[in-house]
């Protein structure tokens, strides 16, 4: 994910030790329970809250890096409510970066991703199928219901 990430972008990366080494991997402080914003490869904030992620990609193109809850499989509402259904629609599924690893993945027993953002629309949005990063260089695509 670091080797894809565009200048100038705006990167919300999400709660969990699957995202822990992004941050760890850019030498980047990291918040294991909250989510990070980082911007041309330095952290813009820490645990930052929904009003000051909704502060800092107004005027900048983002992108979401989250994984799911393991052995559950929420990628959206459980743990991370920051990134509440304004920022996931401003996004766009296209810009939803999901890493997991292939332990993790199976874990869910071949059930599909769950979304809980409290927001029909917006898990309306997300149903279907996305893509995941398993390791370097390797995705593979999984359900979302």
């Amino acid at each position: 994910m670091i080797d894809a990430m565009e200048t100038d972008s705006v990167y919300l990366v999400g709660p969990g030790s699957t995202t822990r080494p992004i941050l760890s991997n850019l030498n980047l402080a990291h918040s294991l329970l909250g989510v990070d914003v980082v911007q041309n490869r330095r952290l813009i904030q820490k645990d930052a809250s929904e009003k000051q992620i909704l502060s800092i990609i107004k005027d900048h193109p983002f992108k979401i890096i989250i994984t799911p809850i393991g052995g559950q499989g929420y990628l959206f509402g459980r743990g991370n409510h920051q990134i509440s259904p304004k920022i996931i629609q401003g996004a766009g599924k296209e810009n939803i970066l999901v890493g997991a690893t292939l332990e993790k993945i199976g874990s869910l027993r071949g059930e599909p991703f769950l979304v809980d953002t409290g927001d029909p629309e917006t898990d309306r949005m997300l149903k279907g199928y996305i893509r995941v990063v398993t390791g370097y260089r390797q995705e593979m695509i999984y359900p979302i219901v």
